[in-house]
């Protein structure tokens, strides 16, 4: 693997486990709820303004072009056990 396959893979995998933190983080502010339909709108709301989440989102969308990106130049067999480091 090259310099350029590896660091696209690695950073792949950084931004989809920092999202991941990110948005334990966000849960945490939002708190635990119950899923209903009268909590769509109130718990939504404080869903899309809470920072960490949207920057778990973000996180997410950038590790999935990254990954794409690594998917083009690696073959799958070695790219996705990279997905456990």
């Amino acid at each position: 693997m090259k310099a350029l396959e590896f660091a696209l893979v690695l950073t792949g995998v950084l931004l989809n486990a920092l999202a991941q933190l990110l948005l334990k983080a966000g849960t945490r502010h939002v708190g635990a709820f119950e899923f209903s339909f009268a909590n769509v709108v109130p718990v939504g709301a404080k869903l899309i303004t809470n920072w960490p989440i949207i920057g778990g989102l973000s996180c997410y969308v950038v590790s999935v072009v990254v990954w794409i990106m690594a998917l083009s130049r690696v073959d799958v067999s070695i790219a996705y056990p990279m997905l456990s480091i």
